[in-house]
Parts: C-alpha cells; structure tokens; sequence
C-alpha cells in the first residue's frame, strides 16, 4: 500500500489500545501466576518548585522558606518558626521568586509554595536586602555580646557575620531600657535586645495558651512587656528563652553559668513525667547546667514545660545521697558498699526466713529506668515476692496497659478525644500542649469529664462535670446524648485516661473508661498516668498479680504488721501516698526497710539501710513514656559520691542472697553494663523485642513498645449513696507539688503552692 493510499479500517482512539494492552499483559501475567500491582495515584497535595536550580518538592499550603530549608537551602530568619504561624515580623527572609511578570521580592515565609515555582534565595538582591535588614536590626542593638548570656549561640549574632554587611551608617546613640527585668521567678528579659520578632509573644499566645506577654506601645516605642500585674507565670515560660533569636529573653538557673563553647551534650529524654519530651542535657566541668527541648515530631514537638526544664538542680543538690547509710545506735550512718549490701541482704533472708516470700513487699521503681526496674522484677521474682507494685494508689490497675493503644499523635489527630483523666496542664503539661493545639486548630473535639474546671476546660467541645462517685452514670448519659453520639460516630476516638481524684478510687475511673468503651467500639486508650516511667516499670514486671497485691495492699499488710521488709525503690510513700495515714502506718508497721534512693527522705528515715542511687544525667539507659515509647537517658556527668544505678544494686544484692535469688542458671548472673539489661529486655519482655539496641540507635525518636496483653478485667463498682448534708473531696496534683525534682531545686522550690 503505497504512503497516499487509505484504508477503511477505523482506528481505535490511544485510551482504548492503552486499556487493551493493559488486559492483555495482565491476563498473560495472571497465567504465569503473577500480579501486576497498578501505579499509585500522585499525590495531589505535593508541588515541585526550583530552588536556586534544584527541583524541591514541597505540599500545598507549606512556605516557601520551609521548603528551601528542607533541602538543606538555608534561608536567614529571625522571625519564622516551625511550630508556629508566620507573621513576617523580621523581613530577614526575603527571596527572589519568577512571577509572570518577572523576578519578585517577597518573604519567603508569608509565601506558600506553588507548582514550577522558582525561588532563587543567593541574587545579589536578595544579599543587599539582607544586608539592609541586618543595619536596620542592629541600629538599637547593644552589641553587648561579650557579656550577653546568648553570646556563641546568638542567631543575630551569626547572621550579622554571614549576611550582614559588615559595618553600619548609624552613628545615633542607641535606646536605653531598665536591665534586665525578672518578669518571672524564671525569666529576665533584656528589652534592648529585642528585635520584635515575635516568638515569644506568639509562644504564649498560640502554644501555650498564656497571654501574659505582649508587644505594647507604638513605632519607634515598641517593646515586649508583661502585664502591670501579672507576672510572666506560665507553666511554659523557658520555652520562649529557648526560641528567642537574641538574649533579650534569659534563664534564671542558667544565667552567667558557662558559655555554649563551654559546654558539652548528649540528647536524653526527660523524666519529670510520663510524657517522655526529648531534651539536649547540657554540662559544664562535670556539672549539669541546663536542659534544652529537641523538636520530637512523634513526642514533644521541642516543648518543655518549666518543671522538667530547670529541675536539672535537683542533680547538683548538696543532699543528695553520697553513700550508702546504715542504722545504727545513734541513726543511719554512712558505710561502705560491701557493708551496707551484706546488711540488705541480711534483711532479706531474716525476712524470708521469718515470714517467707509474702512478707516482704517492693513498692516504687517508677523513677528510674526499664533496665533498673527490669533488674529489681528479676529479683522478686526469684524471691518470690508477691507485693509489689511501681504506683502507691494515685495510678490506675496495670490492665490500662493492655488495651489497644493510642500514641500522642493519634490522640493530637483523632476526630474525638474523650477526656477521663486529670489536668492535664498540671500533670502531663506537653501532653496538654498538643492536645490544646489539635482543639484549636479544629482537628479533634475534646470531650472533657471533670470535677472541677481543668486547663484544658476552655477548649473543649463540650466540658461536663460531675460530683465524685458519679463519673460513670454522667459518662453513660453522655453517650446517650444525639450530639455527642454523632460526633463520635464520625470518625476515630482516643480516651486519655487517668486518675482525675485522687480521693476517689481507682475502680470509679475503670468503671467509667469501661462505659465508654462499650460506647465506643474501636476507641483506643493513651493512658494518662502521671509517674516518669510507670509505664516501663509496670511493663518489665514490677506490676502486681492483682488488686490483693498492689500499692495499698502492699502498705496495708505493713501497716498490719504482716510485712516483715519493706523496700522502697525510690518511693516515699509518707509523701506520695494519698492516704497518708495508711502511709504513717505502714512506714511504722513493717519491721524492716531497706530504701533505694537518690535523696533522704521523710520514709527513708525509718529504713535499715538506704543505699545510695545514682540520677538523671548519670547513668545511660532507657525509660517508657505513657504511649510506650522506649528512648534513651544519656549519661552526661560522673555520679555523685558511690552511688550506683539501680539496675547494679539489684544485681549485686541478688548475687549476695545467693540461692534464694540468682542461681547459676539466671541470666542476670552474667550482666556487667547496662547494655546487657537492655539486651535482656528485648529478650525476655512481652511487647519489648523490638526495643534493641541497634534500634533505639536508629530511631532518635525511639521504639513503640506493643502493649502487654493483661486487662482490665472485671469491673464492680457502685456510687455511694449521697444525701443533702455529705461532703464530696476532690484531690488533684500540681505541677509544682512536694516531688524531690522541685523541692531540691532552688529555682522552683518557691514556685509549690504553700511555699513561702
């Protein structure tokens, strides 16, 4: 057929052939026994844009100085941060992007990003504006590096050397300001140094939720100031020292303590609570000096709340535990190490032989780490030792844990959030922050249950009260209410829950968290338990077999003389009990006690033998927060006097009872470091096999643990009966309370209620 010839056959349009082809080489592919798996759908919600000649890809809606920084093209900026919304205030950040029209200045962190957008950000233009900014930055600027506490980490100071333009035409006498001012017990601010960028203001208005720092007066007079009569007291206040670009904004604890090049790191996980927010631990000549929150994107987001962030000079208290102690005539007195464990071990073999393994109890482990509480399980579980249990009644039964769990993420993304639990500003303050920022961004509804007003009160959907013994029939109403039966029917729950009343028992929360489950099909549970790693400790075995052997069953036997020995793993029952007077009895009840410890206290007096513990920042290993995430402590400085981690004392004590404990056969017989603790937990826990070594180095963020698969088991409870002329007492913790972390903390002793 010649090239002008045509012929009759009609031909089929490119998609039909396309979608024939695609059957035939399936079907051919099917006969051979193979699947052909299609291509995934794009994503419509990501854009490509250059970026000083490189294609960059970003997602609608980021900014354009997100997506440079991203791919490692650094922007200057002073204003812009991550975690909060841009405003524009610095005008650092200006770049150069193509428009239809041609190239445009714009700041790069009011500008969304746009498919085929290009962006140059090293024009020549871009550098004289830069340059320009800087001038104008640094024209009331008092230059006062050398005695500045931001001095060597300053990123006005950096910036000013890599963009600036060298010298200034401003000759004029600068402003002058009052310095500095305390506008809190915490935090000074240096108005001379500000640059009015924004972050601190931002800070407490949009993250924390606290107003009590603002711009005020106009032009040329514009200063950040506090309220007349309200100081700076946010829970939250260290955070915006932390992100504040110059040292207009600086740290009680740490001010004129050492120099950034002073000091030297390692990234750790605080354990003030359960939360678990990743932190820099910071020392300088083998002395903690400051904590510094690291952006977790799972955890804290570079949160931390004031508590956790200055509790660092517990570390370096003066009274802390040098030394092992034992009793004497004349009180506890300090001993050596082989005297003070052949005096613990004597204590335990006198109280198996007087009264057998069900007359010693173990109560607390809470404060330490997985390996340390893994070593102590060990060790009552071959003793023997039934009583036993890491809270003291202000938890929840251990059962919580093996419900299907939710992550801080799920929970900061869930459709409803149902809350039966404390307050948490008070006690999970982090936890607080993203949940409050998932409230007030419009992703999730809270649903809050309480006695009294929480913090997170004001952002809640719908905020219902209800006296104490009542919880479970307000919840079982509320469910049967149409709005909130709608919205939970729309999408995924997430209950966080906790111990709200620490006067009402356990069995109320359990009873009502139960409601909601059958309510709530498919809803997953956080637990909100307080205690740094509770979770860990119940996990890896210093969890009671049940009610008849938990924390007060525990103090109960004590304070009924049945309790031969009582160890206390960090505890102070006189103080963290909420029934102190069962606490007076029990502490007096058991004939002996034996207290591990990193400071004396008011139970440690009562014990036989205190042996010295080594803390925070001293030893590395690992800890669980409350979602089950395994990270790691750093040892950053030496421990003080002889004190030793808990995990060794067991070890050591276990190897001295002898046959009663680690016999040939033990794996614990053969450990040397922490590492091999870690190693066995993997090992041997339910839940932990996944949390080895190699992983946690991989994943800064840690390792989910899978939840253990105890219940809740079965659930009896029944509202007292209430008449015109009772009482209902409702009990809650602060963020400041009696803990050791605050009161040996000289920056926030002052800060507990009822402190003078």
């Amino acid at each position: 057929m010649s090239d002008d010839e045509t012929t009759d056959t009609p031909t089929p349009d490119a998609d039909v052939i396309t979608e024939e082809v695609v059957a035939d080489v399936s079907a051919a592919h099917e006969e051979l026994g193979e699947t052909v798996e299609a291509e995934p759908e794009p994503d419509p919600n990501l854009v490509t844009l250059n970026v000083n000649g490189r294609d960059v890809a970003a997602r609608k809606g980021d900014m354009v100085i997100a997506a440079a920084l991203g791919a490692d093209e650094y922007v200057p900026h002073f204003c812009y941060h991550p975690r909060m919304s841009p405003v524009g205030m610095c005008r650092q950040c200006m770049v150069e992007v193509e428009w239809p029209r041609g190239p445009m200045m714009v700041v790069s962190c009011m500008t969304p990003v746009a498919d085929g957008q290009v962006v140059r950000t090293d024009t020549p233009q871009v550098q004289r504006a830069q340059e320009g900014m800087l001038e104008l930055l640094l024209a009331n600027h008092p230059l006062d590096c050398p005695v500045c506490d931001k001095g060597g980490e300053c990123p006005l100071q950096d910036q000013a050397f890599s963009h600036g333009p060298g010298e200034s035409r401003y000759v004029e006498e600068k402003r002058h300001y009052e310095k500095p001012i305390p506008i809190s017990d915490l935090v000074y601010l240096d108005r001379e140094r500000c640059i009015l960028c924004d972050r601190c203001t931002r800070f407490a208005d949009e993250v924390a939720g606290d107003k009590l720092i603002h711009f005020i007066s106009r032009g040329n007079d514009t200063q950040v100031m506090t309220f007349p009569d309200e100081p700076f007291v946010s829970y939250f206040s260290g955070n915006t020292v932390q992100i504040c670009p110059v040292g207009a904004l600086t740290a009680k604890p740490y001010r004129f303590k050492a120099r950034p090049w002073d000091l030297a790191q390692r990234e750790s996980t605080c354990t003030t609570c359960s939360v678990g927010c990743r932190t820099v631990i910071q020392s300088s000549r083998d002395e903690l000096l400051r904590y510094q929150g690291v952006d977790s994107d799972p955890v804290n987001w570079g949160w931390l709340c004031d508590r956790g962030r200055f509790n660092f000079e517990a570390v370096n208290s003066d009274l802390r535990l040098a030394a092992p102690m034992v009793k004497s005539d004349t009180g506890l007195v300090n001993a050596s190490w082989n005297t003070a464990l052949r005096a613990a071990a004597s204590l335990v073999t006198e109280a198996l032989a007087d009264g057998g393994p069900d007359s010693i109890g173990l109560l607390g482990g809470a404060r330490g780490s997985n390996e340390d509480a893994f070593a102590w399980a060990q060790l009552a579980d071959s003793v023997g030792i039934s009583y036993r249990d890491a809270q003291l009644g202000d938890g929840l039964p251990s059962g919580i844990l093996g419900l299907d769990r939710a992550t801080i993420d799920d929970a900061a993304t869930a459709t409803t959030i149902i809350l039966l639990g404390p307050d948490l500003k008070e006690e999970l303050p982090v936890l607080y922050l993203r949940l409050r920022d998932a409230a007030e961004k419009k992703r999730t509804r809270i649903i809050e249950f309480s006695t009294l007003e929480t913090g997170m009160s004001p952002y809640a959907w719908k905020s219902l009260r209800y006296e104490p013994g009542s919880q479970q029939e307000v919840v079982a109403k509320a469910l049967a209410d149409t709005d909130i039966a709608e919205q939970i029917a729309s999408g995924n729950v997430v209950v966080v829950a906790g111990r709200a009343n620490l006067a009402e028992s356990a069995e109320a929360t359990v009873a009502a968290l139960q409601t909601v489950l059958d309510g709530c099909p498919g809803a997953t549970v956080l637990p909100a338990l307080r205690r740094g790693n509770v979770v860990g400790a119940l996990s890896v075995g210093l969890a009671p077999a049940d009610a008849d052997h938990d924390g007060l069953a525990t103090l109960r036997a004590a304070a009924e003389g049945r309790l031969e020995l009582l160890v206390l793993l960090g505890a102070d029952p006189l103080n963290d009990c909420p029934d102190a007077d069962l606490a007076r009895r029990a502490i007096a009840g058991a004939r002996r006690g034996l207290a591990i410890d990193t400071f004396p206290s008011e139970s440690t007096q009562h014990a036989d033998v205190v042996l010295a513990a080594s803390a925070y920042g001293e030893q590395a290993r690992t800890t669980t927060n409350h979602e089950g995430r395994v990270t790691t402590l750093a040892q950053q400085v030496t421990a003080t006097g002889t004190s030793r981690p808990d995990w060794m004392i067991a070890v050591e004590l276990g190897l001295m009872i002898g046959a009663h404990s680690f016999g040939a056969d033990h794996p614990l017989r053969g450990v040397s470091t922490v590492d091999d603790v870690t190693a066995l937990v993997a090992a041997t826990v339910p839940g932990f096999a996944a949390v080895t070594l190699d992983a946690l180095r991989d994943e800064p963020n840690g390792v989910l643990s899978a939840p253990h698969q105890a219940a809740l088991g079965e659930v009896s409870f029944s509202a007292p009966g209430r008449n015109s002329y009772d009482y209902r007492l409702v009990v809650s913790r602060k963020l400041y309370d009696r803990a050791v972390g605050t009161q040996m903390s000289r920056s926030l002793i002052n800060l507990a209620p009822g402190s003078a």
